[in-house]
């Protein structure tokens, strides 16, 4: 997660980045485009760009990892991890008992 606060809502960015991708063909590049619009709204071109990458790979438009499945990856690592760690308290847990278990019938 990022430590910077977001200064434009989800809406501005929405249109931001139709704005990019409806106008590119007026400019010669799509770079020309987000050099414009970015000024327009203020903020930066990279930021606008990052934007107009990120709504291409939600929409299958450019290969990547959509954000649904990147959090549920991270949700799925953080379970897998918890659940190690139980396992290994679980393991040694169980070497403890049988060990106890051992030294009482030893007497």
């Amino acid at each position: 997660m990022s430590k910077t606060t977001n200064k434009f809502s989800p809406e501005v960015r929405e249109r931001a980045v139709r704005l990019v991708l409806d106008n590119e063909a007026q400019h010669g590049t799509r770079w020309q485009a987000i050099m414009s619009i970015s000024a327009k709204i203020g903020c930066s071109a990279q930021t606008l760009n990052d934007w107009v990458k990120k709504a291409e790979v939600e929409s299958g438009k450019r290969a990547g990892v959509p954000v649904a499945t990147a959090d549920r990856l991270k949700e799925l690592e953080r379970e897998v991890r918890e659940l190690r760690q139980a396992n290994e308290i679980l393991r040694k847990a169980s070497a403890y008992f049988a060990m106890a278990e051992l030294d009482r019938r030893s007497k």
